[in-house]
């Protein structure tokens, strides 16, 4: 029997492409790079998923957190997905993606009309996270990635509420970016109309936080919400 030889495949710095992650359209805009994909998923708030349900397609809204190469969702016990997750053998085909619109683009012309935006898709299987601890791991990372370092500042979830919450994980193994920036397209015999064109910029942050009405005095603004 030939043993194995050779050192052990390294880390890359990029997500290798295939042929779901290279775009049709466009391609020139996709990109691979772990650390891009990382900052798109870091900063977003929602994914849509998706995945076939008695034949047909089905795409959900929902809350995910990402821990290294692995991205986490979670939902109740009673969700379609989650059961077909933990049903299915290995585990359930999905697609996920989060989308980020930075700016309008107005041309001149109706065609031309634009959005600047920075997407990921990660195509995988989804598997049910059963092990207790990577369970909590994923609940502090999903409650984390709304609001960095609210887990420590919560009660933790309490044997009833956990199980009644079902959590899957997807690796980053199949996954792109897909960007566009800069500015206007225009044909060039446009240039000369009587229409403003340039970009719109869009703007994300917090507004000042509303306190419940309900809290216990003297519990102060935390720092994480008082820094923006």
């Amino acid at each position: 029997m030939q043993g194995t030889t050779g050192t052990p495949p390294q880390p890359t710095d990029t997500y290798p492409p295939t042929d779901r992650t290279v775009p049709t359209r466009s391609p020139d805009r996709a990109a691979y790079d772990k650390e891009l994909v990382h900052s798109i998923l870091d900063e977003g708030y929602v994914c849509h998923l998706g995945f076939v349900r008695d034949g047909a397609p089905v795409v959900l809204p929902t809350l995910y957190g990402r821990v290294g190469e692995r991205l986490y969702v979670h939902g109740s016990t009673g969700s379609r997905p989650l059961r077909m997750t933990g049903a299915a053998d290995p585990g359930l085909p999905v697609c996920l993606t989060v989308t980020h619109v930075d700016a309008l683009v107005l041309a001149r012309s109706a065609f031309h009309h634009s959005i600047n935006y920075r997407s990921v898709v990660v195509h995988g299987t989804a598997y049910e996270v059963t092990d207790p601890e990577e369970r909590r791991t994923a609940l502090d990372a999903l409650v984390d990635h709304v609001v960095p370092g609210r887990s420590r500042d919560a009660r933790s979830a309490d044997k009833k509420e956990l199980a009644a919450t079902a959590v899957i994980r997807l690796d980053l193994d199949e996954v792109s970016a897909k960007l566009r920036t800069g500015g206007v397209s225009d044909e060039p015999e446009d240039l000369g109309l009587p229409h403003w064109a340039g970009l719109v910029p869009l703007r994300k942050g917090y507004e000042a936080p509303v306190a419940d009405p309900a809290l216990a005095p003297g519990i102060a603004l935390p720092d994480y919400l008082s820094a923006g």
